[in-house]
């Protein structure tokens, strides 16, 4: 595991961060931030950094802050809470409680109802107390390595409501995609909102095949997220984000370790075009594999739908948290952005079938793709040397010379056949013309 050693800009005990919380013993050990005051923290509080004493079970990270301020939403909870990270929004969510105009903390308020109801009819399908208190007794063994998984302290939650809060969030999640539903899908891939799937398994697999025959926890989750044939048998993923990371990072044809060098430059996609580079859709189905192949650069198709910017930002999230060194998911972003500058560049990849545009305006597919590498650092790339190579097919004089030629005479059918008319008529006219002189020359 490569942790993350990258001097990313972080503000846990920023605004968004603040906890609403009733306990005094908490309340006199923070920071006061309204008096500009700091007091002597007995506590750790919500937002405090983890210095782990074993950083292998490190995993579920609070997002950056100079990537989370570009869209804030895309990585907090719309309606579900899971985890320690976002638990002290509960507490801001009672405080407004009765304020219809708050939907967001009615929202969570009413999923921790659900979550309720869930554990009661989840204990229906099993045998009933006797199960759940074994999955508590799990919890309580494991809740070391459990918050070890959480890349800042939950020193500050009490270790039976850590336990209570874990039993319920896993349970909801078990029940939650056994019932197949898809209310809160997306809460369940924010990077933020995760449990340590080792829990999940450990408290699951055992109950799965007596709940749904002939099929393990893991095959019912891949199944969930649609990742069935798309991941290794032996792959292994940490959690959900995890999980959308690694189908995408295994269609690379290797994945190779090592230094590789940042893009330092690279044509937009419709200069590309005029300078004599071809675009080619490989497949429909979404693949981080680029190839550069005789002019041609050959891509995947990338659907452009509601959900693919939150999935693709969590991601990123997670790498340059987790995987600096092997971010190849940014990588593809950083190498689709040097492509995409304007409207122009998503009408040609429309028009290749790189890109399929579920979201409307073409402008907002590259507005879209600008902003999700703000914020990102980029230590190298996966793509830098396919972006040497097509600069350098670029700049070639002969392939932009035969690229205007094919654009001014054979740019459409009908330009194409008419070029291919006159000269066929020139051609006819000079042979005349030859052939005259030849029989005056004769004479």
């Amino acid at each position: 595991m490569a942790f993350l050693k990258l001097p990313l800009l972080r503000e846990p005990l920023g605004s968004e961060d603040k906890i609403g919380c009733d306990d005094p013993e908490i309340i006199d050990g923070m920071l006061d931030l309204e008096l500009g005051t700091t007091q002597k923290l007995n506590k750790q509080a919500p937002g405090m950094w983890l210095f782990p004493k074993n950083q292998k079970h490190c995993c579920i990270y609070r997002v950056p802050n100079s990537i989370r301020r570009v869209k804030p939403e895309a990585y907090t909870p719309q309606l579900l809470i899971l985890g320690p990270l976002h638990h002290s929004s509960k507490s801001q969510a009672l405080k407004s409680l009765g304020d219809i105009t708050d939907t967001k903390s009615m929202g969570y308020l009413n999923m921790e109802e659900h979550k309720k109801i869930y554990l009661a009819e989840f204990a229906r399908r099993v045998e009933g107390e006797k199960t759940i208190d074994g999955f508590r007794r799990i919890i309580e063994e494991d809740e070391e390595m459990i918050r070890a998984s959480y890349s800042e302290s939950t020193a500050w939650i009490e270790s039976a409501i850590f336990v209570d809060m874990i039993l319920h969030d896993s349970v909801f999640v078990l029940e939650f995609i056994l019932r197949s539903s898809y209310e809160v899908k997306e809460d369940l891939i924010l990077l933020e909102n995760q449990l340590p799937y080792f829990i999940l398994e450990k408290l699951f697999d055992p109950i799965v095949p007596t709940l749904t025959p002939h099929q393990t926890f893991r095959e019912l989750v891949i199944t969930h997220f649609d990742c069935q044939g798309k991941i290794g048998d032996n792959s292994k993923f940490r959690h959900f984000t995890d999980l959308v990371r690694l189908v995408r990072v295994e269609t690379l044809p290797r994945l190779a370790r090592g230094k590789y060098n940042p893009i330092e430059h690279m044509y937009n996609a419709d200069k590309l075009d005029r300078g004599g580079v071809e675009f080619e859709a490989v497949d429909e189905e979404f693949s981080l594999s680029v190839r550069f192949e005789k002019g041609c650069l050959k891509m995947h198709c990338l659907r452009v739908d509601d959900e693919v910017e939150m999935k693709l930002r969590n991601v990123m999230a997670l790498e340059q948290c987790h995987y600096p060194f092997n971010a190849h998911v940014c990588n593809y972003v950083i190498f689709l952005d040097y492509l995409i500058d304007t409207h122009k560049d998503v009408d040609l990849l429309v028009e290749k079938g790189i890109i399929k545009n579920w979201i409307g305006q073409h402008g907002l597919v590259a507005e879209m793709v600008n902003k999700l590498c703000l914020g990102i650092l980029e230590v190298g790339s996966y793509y830098s040397d396919i972006a040497v190579e097509v600069n350098r097919h670029y700049s070639n004089p002969v392939n932009r010379s035969c690229a205007v030629l094919k654009r001014v005479y054979f740019g459409d059918m009908w330009t194409g056949t008419a070029s291919v008319t006159a000269t066929l008529l020139l051609l006819m006219t000079l042979t005349q013309t030859v052939t005259s002189i030849i029989q005056v020359l004769q004479k």
